[in-house]
């Protein structure tokens, strides 16, 4: 097995969790995980799910039953991430697997004082170190796709964008998604909104402010809106409800786990392959090829995607292969901000 990644180029794919992939180890039964998730947790439908779902498989092909699980609350302060690791470490849990930029700090303290547990961080590359791998995402390739899409299906040439907070992380899914937009729309219109600012990260969890935030939008002109916005972005989908428009996922394929109430208003997901990532990684530390430091998931490497859920860009699919293509080719430059 390979670790999709930078580090390792000649890899063509992450592993896709439920093709069969088994260890039959004593080793994979007695390995502990511990899972740090972000605000949100199981549950938010979103970047965490994803997160989860790389997990469940793990535990359901390679034979894990030794896992632990936290989740990080709204207004917490460091010292709780920091005390969660910690934890974590201490009960003899390795590898542990923070979900999230906002364990940065906390694995730059707690991974150097355990330099024998395997530490990994989602969508982190400051906290590094020889027991630390990042495992990151080009998320402004798959934004740029779903971005195009926006571009193609918008009726008023007016599209919007709900960030949950306005971090360098999330101004990657607005980078591309306006590069994608304007590459097939020059004179197309993309409204901007952020719910919170570090180190008010609770955008990542107020539907209410999200809903508020896309229905202005939408009030506005708007008839599409993409939301990289965590479990808030479950309010974006309730604003396009409200207004009759479009409005696309992130992470996860949300038109499959968003509310069946307002699925049949998701256009597409921009897929971040969260799972793929948790999923590589452990399995890489199960046969001895795990590495530290970065690995990009890129639209290459499957890392980044979008959905095509509910038939609504059949249409247009052809197009975003195409477009996909002279991406991997690098024809089409997307800047990451």
């Amino acid at each position: 097995m390979v670790l999709a990644g930078v580090a390792l180029v000649t890899a063509s794919c992450g592993r896709v969790p439920g093709t069969g992939a088994t260890i039959e180890t004593d080793y994979a039964k007695s390995l502990r995980v511990g899972l740090a998730y972000d605000i949100g947790g199981r549950g938010d439908q979103s970047f965490n799910d994803a997160a989860a779902d790389g997990l469940d498989e793990v535990r359901r092909s390679l034979g894990l039953l030794q896992i632990k699980e936290f989740e990080a609350q709204p207004g917490e302060p460091l010292s709780s991430k920091q005390q969660r690791l910690q934890t974590l470490a201490e009960n003899g849990y390795s590898p542990v697997i923070a979900v999230g930029y906002a364990y940065s700090d906390a694995v730059r303290t707690v991974a150097p004082r355990y330099p024998h547990t395997k530490f990994a961080i989602i969508d982190d590359r400051a906290a590094s170190g020889p027991n630390v791998a990042n495992l990151l995402f080009a998320e402004e390739q798959g934004s740029f796709l779903v971005g195009a899409a926006a571009a193609m299906k918008s009726k008023t040439g007016d599209v919007g964008f709900v960030g949950g907070v306005q971090s360098p992380l999330i101004k990657k899914f607005e980078a591309g998604y306006r590069q994608g937009v304007k590459y097939m729309n020059p004179k197309a219109k993309v409204r901007v909104a952020y719910l919170t600012r570090p180190p008010d990260l609770t955008g990542f969890d107020n539907p209410a402010k999200a809903r508020q935030a896309a229905k202005a939008m939408y009030d506005g002109g708007a008839d599409v809106v993409y939301q990289a916005a965590g479990a808030s972005g479950a309010g974006v989908f309730q604003a396009a409800k409200d207004a009759g428009r479009w409005a696309i996922g992130v992470d996860s394929d949300q038109a499959k786990t968003a509310d069946p109430a307002v699925r049949d208003l998701i256009l597409t997901s921009m897929i971040k392959r969260v799972d793929v990532a948790v999923y590589d990684y452990i399995a890489a530390l199960m046969d001895g090829t795990v590495a530290s430091g970065p690995s990009v998931y890129d639209l290459k490497l499957g890392g980044v995607d979008y959905s095509s859920t509910g038939g609504h860009i059949k249409d247009i699919q052809p197009k975003l292969e195409q477009l996909k293509q002279e991406i991997i080719i690098g024809k089409i430059k997307v800047s990451p901000g």
